[in-house]
């Protein structure tokens, strides 16, 4: 026969518990109707018992327990784009020669709403940018992702990401990048064809970078101040941008 596993094992002791209950109360005070009385009553509760315990309160521990992932995965985000992320944003805005139409927009301040926050993120949208890199740069782009490629890794192991869609979008588009960049020996001999292929990579990249980059800009804002202040002051679409505060 099968062994009891632990539930049903709890399910028999508490079931046992509460018939010794109704038996010990009927032994000592006696008076059967009552105790049949109060059974019905507790009987007639139960639904309601089973309500509050696996319907709202489950609810309410669901609602925490997502909260508690977001921060995590929110952690694992801003480690991304402190090792990564901001330095990559540099490197392509850099060469992003549309970039003055909306770089004022992506100047996040302190005073922002989550109005602006929308507002700023349907342009980004919208936005058709124009990176292009020379054979020299992707070589410098090239070394660079390959040297990131095992934090990379890391991080597509933690189960948290596969809950955050867009974020996952961004380290896919990366390691596709990196590996189309990788397979090339010789980037200086490519042709106009393929460089024109890796530069649809790279704007790829770029979008979804700077996307996933403005709503890590919010949650900062809303979560943590100081935090904030920092990616502020290192905003890689500001060229005035300095981790040294002046005023």
């Amino acid at each position: 026969m099968r062994r009891l596993t632990w539930e049903m094992r709890l399910g028999i002791f508490l079931v046992a518990a509460s018939a010794a209950v109704y038996a010990i109360k009927f032994l000592v005070l006696g008076d059967p109707e009552n105790t049949y009385y109060y059974v019905f009553n507790a009987l007639g509760f139960l639904p309601i018992n089973v309500l509050l315990v696996t319907v709202i309160l489950n609810q309410l521990l669901s609602i925490r327990a997502k909260r508690d992932r977001l921060e995590k995965m929110n952690m694992v985000i801003g480690t991304f784009f402190s090792e990564v992320g901001t330095n990559l944003l540099v490197r392509l805005s850099d060469r992003d020669p549309n970039l003055s139409s909306i770089r004022e927009d992506l100047v996040v301040g302190n005073n922002w709403s989550d109005a602006d926050f929308a507002r700023v993120r349907t342009r980004l949208e919208a936005y058709s940018s124009g990176v292009a890199i020379d054979a020299a740069e992707l070589a410098v782009l090239k070394e660079y992702l390959i040297k990131k490629r095992n934090f990379l890794l890391r991080l597509l192991e933690n189960p948290m990401l596969l809950e955050h869609g867009p974020f996952t979008e961004v380290l896919r588009a990366v390691f596709h990048l990196t590996d189309e960049l990788e397979r090339r020996e010789k980037l200086d001999a490519s042709p106009a064809a393929d460089l024109k292929h890796l530069a649809g990579d790279i704007n790829r990249v770029y979008r979804l970078l700077a996307l996933a980059w403005l709503d890590y800009m919010k949650y900062l804002k809303s979560n943590y101040p100081y935090l904030f202040s920092l990616a502020m002051r290192t905003n890689p679409f500001d060229e005035t941008a300095s981790p040294v505060v002046k005023e």
